[in-house]
């Protein structure tokens, strides 16, 4: 109930707060820290529990080039880091959290409602990969910082930004693909260019030894997501929702992002056709649009409906709460993942990290 009971407080407060700008951008900044402390904090929660626990043993011993030159560079720099200031394993989680968590606040701070679009981010993103995924939640955070250079125009500080977010999990290299479009409006020379890119990054790629493990751990494996179909259904219907009713009004109201919302909707609408070939990948990608997502959401009150503007403001509230407590009461991932919550915040426990 820990996880409901949160997530219907912060709903609730967006709608008792939603006519008072000044205190929303109050209370942002005391939700901010809350949902910071609950993820970082946590302690025994997540599926990476154990399994980055062994990382952590594992890069006891390594040096700095070691550290370099393994997969995900910056990512293993973080249990380098903890390692040689001698900090309990714990702490590795307050490192990843700080790079997600800053990511989140550049990019929501861009919004007209901050309180709203880190709202949105909890029940999902939150909870699956700052909770649970934190090597690609650090690399969401610095994707969100790409974002902004998107935002701007700034097509080269987007690139080093990309690039940065890959070294924490190389799946974040597929926003190259946006490149292209960093600088301003679509045109043909630079569709162009983006099938050149998308050409060239694809046989990168495919001989990765990143591509290699994933290809073998998430598609001839026979893995899958069994949660994806609900969250890359939301995303695709997020997208649906965009391109059916907010476009024409959002590229009114916004013109400066609209090539980000609506690229992010192409993209929330493509994963759906990844789903049959691998729903872990199609998922892990889908998490990399939440914050597009949720920028659209959050902007919704501003948009000029004539009629209904209260039912399309609160529709992606009822659909993300709707599918996240479908998640919490069917999915045996969430049972023993996130159940019960802990939190050292008053001191480590003494007894057994793991369990």
């Amino acid at each position: 109930m820990t996880y409901i009971t949160l997530t219907v407080f912060l709903f609730l407060l967006l709608y008792i707060l939603k006519n008072d700008n000044v205190a929303k951008n109050q209370f942002y900044y005391i939700v901010f820290l809350g949902l910071f402390l609950f993820a970082t904090f946590r302690y025994q929660v997540g599926c990476d529990w154990y399994h980055y626990y062994k990382l952590f043993l594992r890069f006891q011993n390594f040096d700095l080039l070691q550290t370099i030159g393994s997969r995900d560079p910056m990512s293993m720099s973080l249990f380098y880091i903890i390692h040689k200031n001698s900090l309990p394993y714990p702490y590795i989680y307050i490192l990843f959290g700080l790079v997600f968590f800053i990511g989140i606040h550049i990019f929501a701070r861009r919004q007209p409602d901050p309180l709203a679009f880190l709202v949105l981010l909890f029940p999902i993103l939150v909870i699956n990969m700052a909770m649970s995924g934190v090597r690609q939640a650090a690399a969401i955070g610095i994707i969100c910082i790409a974002l902004v250079a998107f935002m701007d125009r700034r097509p080269f500080r987007f690139l080093f930004w990309v690039i940065i977010s890959s070294l924490f999990h190389s799946s974040a290299i597929v926003f190259l693909l946006l490149l292209p479009f960093a600088s301003g409006h679509y045109n043909n020379n630079r569709i162009a260019i983006t099938l050149i890119i998308s050409l060239i990054g694809a046989l990168m790629l495919i001989f990765s030894k990143n591509a290699q493990y994933a290809l073998s751990a998430y598609v001839d494996s026979n893995r899958e997501a069994y949660g994806a179909v609900f969250r890359v259904g939301v995303l695709t219907m997020s997208a649906i929702y965009f391109f059916l009713f907010v476009k024409k009004k959002w590229k009114q109201k916004f013109p400066k992002d609209y090539n980000l919302a609506s690229l992010g909707s192409v993209g929330m609408i493509f994963l759906i056709f990844l789903i049959p070939i691998s729903s872990i990948i199609s998922d892990r990608f889908g998490y990399y649009l939440i914050p597009i997502q949720a920028m659209i959401f959050a902007r919704i009150p501003y948009l000029p409906f004539k009629t209904n503007h209260t039912l399309y403001i609160v529709l992606p509230y009822l659909g993300i709460l709707l599918v996240f407590l479908v998640w919490t009461q069917i999915s045996w991932h969430f049972q023993e993942c996130y159940i019960p919550y802990k939190s050292w915040i008053l001191g480590l426990p003494d007894g057994n990290i793991l369990r």
